[in-house]
């Protein structure tokens, strides 16, 4: 049985408890509150009568779909050999160090401030769990690199440069390389504000060259699709045909109909862009009044989260300190060690209860006393580059 960390939420359960008697509002998980959109639950629909087994692979209209969409998204020869559908992200992400048969002698790096499931992926077959950002820094055992451009929870952007390092110095050391993407719809700042952000699939990135390279995306954010459970990797065809080969095994299948519905949603962009701009908008509102209180906004200039800090006050302080206005934050301290003097604020709560936060924010002293339930240290605040609070 594998050794892995408590579950980060469990322990929230006291901050939630006084943010509900305080009026709760849950700026905590980005979990999407807009609606699915027609053009999808129309073809999920129609889609019902699916009386026989799916491909594992996924259907070639999927996989068509796929195709198409990275055309428009800046990866114009991707083969269909080299798609493969997931059901949601995260089962992927948590999954892959098994399916390509790492082990007790193998590393897995993942951001330094990172989504906590690349280090339980190593944790479930024994791996080295390393957070490390500099490439020069990756160890000669490294078999696996997880990149996440936009950043959860951060919202940091890896430009083509910095892709095209991680790229070679994954190369050097026989690795894997797999950038999770799936924030990239959702840019702010310059250069980031008027298209996607940059792929790891990008010809600028691979020079063509996309061996050992994968890119995980997933269609819940972009399209409000968290509850179907709809994800896809492209990238390296000989790295997918490993893994598809363990997952036919494991009837790791999403479901016909949702195939379905994930083809609509990749044919149909004005959705996207109508989503994008919602969360604009939230951010637009949240971003000013979190400063008003006090904060500093550091890095998020893509992605659905605010990376924001205040002087006095660690991960938990803030917490704490939120909840007593109604406000349900991340402690920063659930991505690593990195950010244990941060709060993520998720922009995916509805556009009546980002004004209402934004209302209770405005109204709070600038800098709040620190709290008296809190498991921190209360050291002042060591963030990284600031950036505009709106776009």
């Amino acid at each position: 049985m594998p050794h892995l960390p408590d579950f980060p939420w469990d322990s929230l359960v006291p901050v939630a408890e006084r943010a509900r008697a305080n009026g709760l509002i849950d700026l905590s998980v980005g979990s999407p509150v807009d609606p699915t959109p027609d053009v999808v639950r129309d073809a999920l629909a129609r889609a019902t009568d699916a009386h026989g087994y799916p491909l594992t692979s996924g259907s070639a209209a999927l996989r068509d779909a796929v195709v198409a969409w990275a055309a428009r998204r800046g990866a114009p020869d991707l083969r269909a050999a080299e798609v493969l559908p997931t059901i949601g992200s995260k089962e992927f992400v948590a999954g892959l160090p098994l399916w390509l048969g790492l082990g007790p002698s193998d590393t897995v790096v993942h951001p330094a401030v990172a989504y906590p499931t690349y280090a339980v992926g190593a944790a479930l077959v024994g791996a080295i769990a390393l957070a490390e950002d500099d490439p020069a820094a990756w160890p000669d055992s490294t078999r696996l690199v997880w990149l996440n451009s936009p950043g959860n929870p951060d919202g940091a952007v890896l430009d083509v440069p910095a892709l095209r390092a991680a790229i070679g110095r994954a190369r050097e050391l026989g690795a894997v390389i797999a950038n999770d993407e799936c924030y990239a719809d959702f840019g702010w700042d310059d250069p980031w504000s008027t298209g996607p952000t940059p792929g790891v699939l990008d010809p600028r990135v691979t020079d063509g060259d996309r061996r050992g390279v994968l890119a995980v995306h997933s269609l819940s954010k972009r399209s409000n699709l968290a509850g179907y459970r709809a994800g896809f990797v492209t990238g390296c065809a000989e790295t997918i045909a490993r893994v598809l080969a363990v997952r036919k095994h494991l009837g790791l299948i999403p479901p016909a109909p949702v195939q379905h519905a994930m083809i609509a949603a990749l044919a149909d962009d004005e959705h996207v862009s109508r989503q994008r701009e919602r969360y604009r908008a939230r951010r637009s509102v949240l971003a000013p009044a979190l400063e008003r209180a006090g904060f500093r906004i550091d890095r998020s200039e893509a992605g659905l989260y605010l990376w924001a800090s205040r002087a006095g006050e660690d991960a938990w302080q803030a917490a704490y300190s939120l909840a007593d206005l109604g406000l349900l934050v991340a402690p920063g301290t659930f991505y690593g060690d990195r950010g244990a003097h941060h709060v993520r604020v998720a922009l995916t709560a509805s556009d009546d209860d980002v004004a209402e936060a934004a209302r209770r924010l405005r109204a709070s002293p600038s800098v709040s006393p620190l709290a008296s339930s809190s498991n921190g240290s209360g050291s002042e605040s060591s963030g990284t580059t600031v950036v505009p609070a709106a776009t």
